[in-house]
């Protein structure tokens, strides 16, 4: 692959880039960042002129639904996804069927997603068959390729189990990615516990049932030297305050958001029915606030989509019997643009910072350099653009989301990784 990008206006913030550029690509090497005066032969070349290229953005929360339900998703349209998202890498969620906890299937999805244009990353469950019973076997499933330990979709609730999670991941330095729900709050439970619940009749999940149990791991955490606590889709003000409290006080404890639990609450039930309907659930405008001012001020460093794709004929079912989620790697950078960026609550080099840098430190991968002598890992972005979410235009095989006809300013318009490039200018 050889690339003559030019024009490009080059924002990295981890390296205190900000200005324009030609980048030349042989072979998928960045072989000069400059002004490119002469004609290259045998290169495909595009003027980006009026786009701005960062460090590749990187998901850390997808569901790819491999193996078991490929009917909402399989690897190679999940990386579509991604990629025509703006993504070059993500890492996916083990609550497949059957779930992600023996080596042998990481390899498989490894083996499967091997040489695309996007990096597909692996975690794995926390406990045997995802049932919060047994441990699994923790260092077997690093050593196979997890970047991280979750039983996400269910928490682990056992206060002794979690500890042992803790103490084993913290020997080789990898987060547990904690899906913070106690079950026996929300069991029963379809949308936040509040006025629309109330006004509908039907059961609500109430703020404890995220931030109770975030206090407990917290403390857990405390306690277990060199741990790294991750909290999934922070939703709730209390959970946030909690979070801001512990890096106060030096305990390593990292949260990620989601475009849906900053930008809507629960009334957004009232005109998108099961399209709303997510776990944790939208909650109240002082939660949606509190999570904003948790981006603003660092408490949160990690935006991802936890990219959920369900049938049509699924979400099509009464409101407490279809399942939780929304896709969201066709949409998020466009909605973080809009509503972070673009309303002046935090600058484009903090939302590079939290989509591309952050997520990968967090997890263990290198940086995304853009110096002459490294691979080109970039993603291609258009600030300026205003466009319209059509869901009949997703790569996913789902299209369940309630941002539907949105307009949006920053649209994605190509990525280049692993010696491919899906460019649209």
């Amino acid at each position: 692959m050889h690339l003559l990008l030019r024009n490009c206006h080059v924002v990295s913030p981890a390296e205190n880039i900000n200005g324009r550029f030609d980048i030349l690509i042989i072979n998928g090497v960045i072989n000069h960042m400059g002004v490119v005066w002469q004609h290259v032969r045998e290169v495909q070349q595009f003027d980006l002129a009026g786009k701005i290229i960062v460090p590749g953005f990187f998901d850390m929360h997808v569901h790819f639904r491999e193996p078991g339900q490929e009917y909402k998703e399989d690897i190679d349209t999940g990386i579509m996804a991604a990629a025509y998202g703006g993504f070059t890498g993500v890492m996916t969620m083990p609550n497949t069927n059957p779930p992600i906890d023996s080596p042998e299937i990481i390899r498989q999805n490894v083996l499967r997603a091997k040489n695309k244009i996007v990096d597909v990353y692996q975690s794995a469950c926390a406990t045997t068959g995802r049932k919060g019973e047994a441990i699994g076997d923790i260092e077997s499933l690093i050593k196979a390729g997890a970047l991280a330990i979750t039983d996400d979709g269910s928490p682990i609730a056992d206060d002794k189990l979690m500890k042992e999670v803790l103490q084993r991941t913290a020997k080789f330095n990898k987060p547990v990615v904690q899906h913070c729900e106690i079950m026996k709050i929300t069991e029963g439970g379809i949308i936040n516990e509040g006025i629309v619940s109330r006004n509908l009749g039907v059961k609500g999940i109430s703020n404890a049932s995220e931030y109770e149990i975030i206090e407990r791991d917290i403390k857990l955490t405390k306690e277990t030297p060199g741990s790294h606590y991750h909290v999934q889709h922070i939703s709730t003000k209390e959970a946030v305050e909690l979070v801001r409290r512990a890096k106060a006080e030096g305990i390593n404890v990292t949260a990620e958001a989601c475009p849906h639990h900053f930008i809507l609450t629960d009334d957004a039930i009232n005109k998108y029915g099961t399209n709303a309907k997510m776990n944790p659930p939208l909650r109240s405008e002082e939660d949606r606030k509190a999570v904003i001012e948790g981006i603003k001020d660092g408490t949160i460093e990690i935006i991802c989509t936890d990219h959920a794709p369900h049938s049509a004929e699924e979400k099509s079912l009464p409101l407490d019997k279809a399942p939780f989620g929304i896709v969201g790697l066709e949409t998020s950078i466009g909605l973080s643009y809009t509503y972070l960026v673009n309303s002046g609550i935090i600058s484009l080099e903090d939302m590079i910072m939290k989509m591309s840098v952050n997520p990968r430190r967090l997890l263990g991968l290198p940086d995304i350099n853009l110096k002459v002598g490294n691979p080109a890992n970039l993603t291609i972005l258009e600030p300026g653009k205003t466009w319209k979410v059509d869901k009949t235009k997703f790569h996913s095989k789902s299209n369940n989301t309630p941002f539907d006809g949105w307009e949006l300013k920053c649209k994605p318009v190509g990525i280049v990784n692993n010696l491919q490039h899906l460019i649209n200018v």
